[in-house]
C-alpha cells in the first residue's frame, strides 16, 4: 500500500508547517483484515451495503423526527410537553446524524450513489453541510485521528486540552466539569458559524475547502433555507418568537451533548493513542491501519440499544477501518478485527459499558486539565 500524506497548513507549534505526514510502511494487517473480512461476506451472502435492516431503521428514525417536530409545533400546549418534545426532537436529530447522514456521507448506505447522496443531505435539513462534512471528516478526520494540529475533531481551541500536544491553560484543570456543557453548543457553532466562514475563507480549521459549484452549491443553498424554514419562519408564524428560541435552544443543545459525547467516547479517552509524526522526517511510526485500532476505542460492543442509536459508532474502530461498510455489520466484524489484531500486535481496546466510556472520558479531561501530570507526549514536546 502506497504511503498516506497529507498537507498541512497553519498549524499550531508542535505540528510541522506546510509538509507532509505520512505513515509507516504496512506489516500486512490490513491486507489480512481486508481478506478476512471480504471472506465474511462471502460467506454470509449479505451485502455491505443496501442493507434492508437499514431501510428499516431509516423508516422508523425520520418517523420519530416527524413526529417530534409535528407534535411541538401543532400540538404542544403546555411548557412541559413542549420541552419533552424538544428534548425528543434533539435525540431524533442527533440519531439522524449517527445513523442516516453518516452511513449516507460515508458511501456506506447504498450502492447507489444518489441514495448516499439524499441520506447525506439530511445533514443539510438540520443546518449542516454534508459537502464540508465529507472534506473535513471523511478526508481529514479519518486518516489522521487523534493527529494534534491536523485531526480537528480533537481541537476546542483554548477551551479545552484533550491532547496531551495541546498547550494547558490554568483554567483547564476544571475542564473535567464545564466541557459538558460547552458540548452542547457545538451544533450551533456548525449551523451558525462554522459553514459561513468556511465558504467565505476556503478552510474550515486547517482544512481548506473547495467552494461548491453546480448540484452541490444547489444542495447547499437548499439545505440551509430548508433549515431556516423549519426551525425558524414555521414556528415563528404560529408561536411567539421567545417561545420558538427556547425550543430550539432545548433541541439543538441536547443535540449537541449527545452527537459531541458519542464522537468523544472513541478517541478522548484512556488507552487511545496521541502519536505525532517524528520531527524531521514528519513520519507517524505506525501503518496507517494500525493507527486507526491505536487511537480508537470501542464501547458498549454488547448493548443492541447503544449500537442502534449510535448508528455503530460504538463500533468506532470497526467504522475507521471500513468506513464504506454499513453500519449494521460492524458487531460481526468487531470479533475479526480484535482476533486479527491480537495476531499481529496491535492493541485493540473496548470499554465493556457507555458508563465506563464516560467515566473514561471524565478521568481523561481531568488528566489533560492538570498541571502535575506529565505524559509521555508530553516530555517529548
Amino acid at each position: 500500500m502506497a504511503t498516506t500524506s497529507v498537507l498541512l497548513e497553519s498549524l499550531p507549534r508542535t505540528s510541522a508547517e506546510t509538509k507532509q505526514v505520512k505513515f509507516g510502511k504496512c506489516d500486512g494487517f490490513m491486507q489480512a483484515l481486508r481478506e478476512r473480512v471480504d471472506a465474511y461476506f462471502v460467506e454470509t451472502g449479505q451485502a455491505k451495503r443496501d442493507h434492508w435492516r437499514m431501510y428499516v431503521k431509516t423508516v422508523v428514525i425520520l418517523s420519530w423526527i416527524t413526529a417530534s417536530y409535528i407534535g411541538l409545533i401543532f400540538f404542544a400546549v403546555a411548557w412541559w410537553q413542549a420541552l419533552l418534545l424538544s428534548m425528543s426532537l434533539g435525540l431524533a436529530m442527533a440519531a439522524v446524524g449517527f445513523n442516516i447522514q453518516h452511513d449516507g456521507g460515508h458511501g456506506a448506505y447504498s450502492r447507489f450513489p444518489i441514495v448516499n447522496n439524499m441520506m447525506a443531505f439530511t445533514l443539510d435539513i438540520l443546518g449542516g453541510s454534508s459537502f464540508i462534512w465529507k472534506r473535513t471528516h471523511n478526508v481529514v478526520h479519518h486518516s489522521y485521528t487523534n493527529v494534534t494540529g491536523v485531526d480537528g475533531d480533537i481541537d476546542l481551541g483554548f477551551m479545552g486540552r484533550l491532547s496531551p500536544h495541546q498547550e494547558r491553560y490554568g483554567f483547564h484543570r476544571f475542564q473535567h466539569f464545564y466541557l459538558w456543557f460547552l458540548y452542547g453548543f457545538i451544533t450551533f457553532k456548525w449551523q451558525f458559524r462554522d459553514d459561513y466562514l468556511g465558504l467565505i475563507a476556503g478552510k474550515v480549521g486547517n482544512t481548506r475547502i473547495f467552494r461548491p459549484k453546480g448540484w452541490n452549491a444547489v444542495a447547499l443553498v437548499v439545505g440551509k433555507l430548508i433549515f431556516i424554514t423549519l426551525a425558524f419562519i414555521i414556528p415563528f408564524s404560529l408561536h411567539a418568537w421567545y417561545n420558538v428560541l427556547l425550543c430550539f435552544f432545548a433541541a439543538s443543545f441536547v443535540q449537541g451533548v449527545v452527537l459531541s459525547v458519542v464522537f468523544q467516547l472513541a478517541h478522548v479517552v484512556e488507552h487511545a493513542d496521541f502519536p505525532m509524526p517524528e520531527e524531521e522526517s514528519l513520519r507517524i511510526e505506525n501503518a496507517w491501519a494500525v493507527h486507526q485500532v491505536e487511537t480508537t476505542v470501542d464501547f458498549a460492543q454488547t448493548s443492541r440499544l447503544v449500537n442502534w442509536y449510535t448508528g455503530g459508532l460504538n463500533f468506532q474502530i470497526e467504522h475507521h477501518l471500513f468506513p464504506q461498510i454499513c453500519h449494521i455489520h460492524y458487531p460481526a466484524l468487531a470479533k475479526i478485527v480484535e482476533d486479527t489484531s491480537r495476531e499481529f500486535g496491535v492493541s485493540y481496546n473496548a470499554h465493556p459499558t457507555a458508563g465506563s466510556a464516560i467515566a473514561s472520558h471524565y478521568r481523561w479531561l481531568r488528566q489533560m486539565g492538570r498541571a502535575d501530570v506529565v505524559t509521555d507526549a508530553d516530555a517529548a514536546i
